[in-house]
């Protein structure tokens, strides 16, 4: 019997791209900040950079296959750097995902670093959208592939809209917006229903959330790039 992949999952918060990992067969262990009653798999509490590192000081990096890596994006998410931008707030972030891809590297692994478009300064290795899955969001998110590689799959042409209110004009579509409140914004159960995601009715964990569909592509594409590798 074949023994599954495991693979960490760092800035997890409730488990949108630990359960794709788990549909494509892995084992899942995640690692956030905050608390989060409603992730599905093992879970460790704590700082993920600091777990990171402790993890390759104790050599226990080695059990694992891949690593994943979702930073917080707000220094460089389009939403956020727009909104600021727009009502000049002109709000800071911390940008994580420079020391988060150092620490990655010195793993000597395999990893995978998730954005949402704005200027994140990562490799579009990979571009997902809800429609590649027939899924009810856009919800467009890059990939940096770090020691592996895959083919870039084929973006299709949206059906039409976002659903709601956008720079005052009121659109219906096909899609709903996973993000925010009011505005004709999803309501949870759209947004989980619109995403696969039946393991938490937080609205702010599902409107961080990526759609499960996205990993679990990722994941089958690693294990096959990984079978090639070892033929």
């Amino acid at each position: 019997m074949t023994t599954a992949l495991r693979v960490l999952d760092l800035f997890s918060c409730a488990g949108g791209a630990a359960m794709g990992y788990h549909l494509a067969g892995f084992t899942v262990d995640g690692c956030d900040i905050a608390d989060r009653p409603n992730y599905p798999f093992a879970y460790h509490r704590g700082d993920a950079l600091d777990y990171l590192s402790h993890l390759i000081t104790t050599g226990h990096i080695e059990r694992y296959a891949l690593v994943h890596a979702s930073p917080p994006c707000q220094a460089g998410c389009g939403l956020t750097v727009g909104t600021n931008a727009s009502q000049g707030w002109g709000g800071t972030h911390t940008d994580l995902v420079a020391p988060t891809r150092q620490l990655l590297d010195a793993t000597g692994l395999p990893y995978v670093i998730e954005q949402p478009n704005g200027r994140a300064v990562i490799r579009k290795d990979l571009t997902l959208c809800g429609e590649m899955f027939g899924l009810g969001v856009l919800r467009h998110r890059n990939f940096e592939l770090g020691r592996w590689a895959t083919p870039k799959p084929v973006h299709p042409r949206h059906r039409g809209y976002v659903r709601g209110h956008r720079h005052g004009v009121r659109r219906d579509g096909p899609y709903v917006a996973a993000y925010g409140n009011g505005g004709g914004k999803a309501t949870v159960p759209e947004m989980q229903h619109a995403m696969g995601i039946t393991w938490t009715d937080v609205r702010e964990e599902l409107t961080e959330a990526i759609p499960p569909a996205y990993t679990r592509f990722i994941g089958r594409a690693f294990t096959t790039a990984r079978q090639e590798v070892f033929a």
